[in-house]
């Protein structure tokens, strides 16, 4: 096992595991955004509850939920890790990023990019996560047993301009990541064909454009028309 932990301290491993925990958090974006468009249901949030309620309760589900709480942190780690071993490397870094004009200012910054994103998680997590878990939320039945009623309190958060504003920001900072972060993934997994790269660098820059739209129209859309 020495022999992996030596290799993932060096830079190619650093690479590997955020390409592989990149890609993680990018298919959890789909699943949650899908579950949040439950919102625009007029339902007086039967859907969006009913979808928290199996997401936390379901036994595997709640596996998976760990577990991407894991390759979050550590996607968080590795990527300020590589971001000091990078400085670290007398100078180069930044020397062809100079040199090369198609290094784009995400991806200089993608160490600082993912540090903002870590704090509007701990904010959201704060504010909707920890309340569900520590029991702050109602109860309401739908017919099919209790179940806990975060719609009211999402609803109510997004009245709050402060809140809306961070949020809107945060899927800004999301976007200006994923811009960079989608098409490196793939590339630190050794994905860079000259039929398929070009293909991945398109698809990404869409994926990093609608997934933080589809977030950030969530709040906008009950603060203005709710």
């Amino acid at each position: 096992m020495k022999w992996l932990v030596t290799f993932f301290e060096t830079g190619v491993g650093k690479k590997l595991l955020m390409g592989f925990t990149g890609l993680f958090l990018i298919l959890f974006l789909v699943v949650h955004l899908v579950g949040n468009l439950q919102l625009l249901k007029d339902d007086g949030g039967e859907a969006f509850n009913t979808y928290a309620h199996f997401m936390t309760t379901n036994p595997l589900i709640k596996v998976i939920a760990y577990g991407n709480y894991f390759f979050l942190l550590l996607h968080a780690f590795v990527g300020i890790s590589l971001a000091i071993y990078n400085r670290k490397a007398k100078g180069k870094r930044n020397a062809v990023a100079f040199k090369n004009p198609r290094v784009t200012w995400a991806s200089q910054n993608m160490a600082l990019l993912g540090m903002l994103i870590l704090a509007f998680l701990f904010m959201h997590m704060g504010d909707f996560w920890f309340k569900m878990k520590t029991g702050q939320l109602n109860v309401v039945d739908y017919g099919n047993g209790e179940v806990k009623d975060l719609f009211s309190a999402v609803s109510a958060s997004f009245k709050e301009l402060w809140i809306v504003i961070a949020y809107v920001i945060g899927q800004i900072v999301l976007a200006y990541h994923l811009w960079h972060g989608f098409q490196s993934a793939f590339q630190s997994l050794g994905v860079n064909h000259i039929k398929y790269t070009p293909f991945i660098k398109q698809f990404g820059k869409w994926y990093s454009i609608l997934i933080p739209l589809g977030f950030a129209i969530l709040p906008l859309y009950y603060y203005f028309f709710k």
